[in-house]
Formats: C-alpha cells, sequence, structure tokens
C-alpha cells in the first residue's frame, strides 16, 4: 500500500518519463559541479579565507538557486521542466552536504568569520538568487 498524500490520496508511483527526467538533468548537473571544483582548484581561487573548493560550491549553489527560481516561475505551464531542471540539474548542481562539510571544516580550523560569511552568503545569497530567477522569469512573460 502506498502512503496517503497530503489530502489523504494514496501517491502514484513515479512514471517511467518522469524518472528519465530526473535523471537526464541530474547528469549534467552534477558533471557541472564537478568541472566547478577542479576548475577552482586548478586557477587557486580562493578569497576572505574561504578555499577554492567553498568558492566553488558557493558558486554552484548561488547559481543553481537563480535557475531554480527561473525554473519555479514556469512551473504551472511546464511540470516537466521542474523535473528536468528543477529537481534533476539544479538538485545534482547544488548541495547541502558538501555545504555542510565546508561549514564543519571551517569551524573546527577556528575560522569563525569565513564560517559566517560562508553561513550567511549561503543562505540570504541562495534565497536572494532564488528571488531574483522568479522576478527574472516574471519580467520575461510580460
Amino acid at each position: 500500500m502506498k502512503p496517503a498524500g497530503p489530502q489523504g490520496r494514496r501517491q502514484r508511483p513515479p512514471a517511467a518519463m518522469e524518472l528519465l527526467l530526473v535523471a537526464c538533468g541530474a547528469a549534467p548537473g552534477a558533471l557541472l559541479r564537478w568541472r566547478l571544483e577542479h576548475a577552482a582548484a586548478a586557477a587557486g581561487v580562493g578569497a576572505a579565507g574561504l578555499a577554492a573548493p567553498v568558492l566553488a560550491d558557493l558558486l554552484a549553489n548561488l547559481a543553481g538557486s537563480l535557475l531554480l527560481g527561473l525554473v519555479l516561475a514556469q512551473q504551472q505551464r511546464r511540470p516537466r521542466l521542474q523535473l528536468l531542471l528543477g529537481i534533476g540539474f539544479c538538485g545534482a548542481l547544488t548541495t547541502f552536504s558538501s555545504w555542510i562539510l565546508h561549514l564543519q571544516r571551517l569551524l573546527t580550523a577556528g575560522a569563525l568569520l569565513p564560517a559566517l560569511l560562508l553561513l550567511l552568503v549561503s543562505v540570504l545569497g541562495g534565497l536572494a538568487a532564488l528571488l531574483a530567477g522568479l522576478a527574472l522569469a516574471g519580467g520575461l512573460r510580460r
């Protein structure tokens, strides 16, 4: 028996097309994230006490949040786009686990200010990027 959904209805299993859309979006999202980390490490990019992989993660998370805002604005008209880009691509591009790992490493190293900076920029910047994506998509529809 399937678990009940929000209104007491049984949830249907995902269709093969839905699974395929998520998988097709996840593969390039994961590859882009991997390339960002390698490019940042090769370039030796770093600022404000944050190492290159931390900045690559921050860039991926903010870009993913912006794209998610664009996708969410299309949700009603294009639900498959949310599966492909929102859940698949953005889900693989952005990551909570790497972000928390970087925060833990900064805190363990005693780098309180860079850890606080990463926390604030990630959360507030991610929200701002999401809202910017929604606003940009709203402006594009007019």
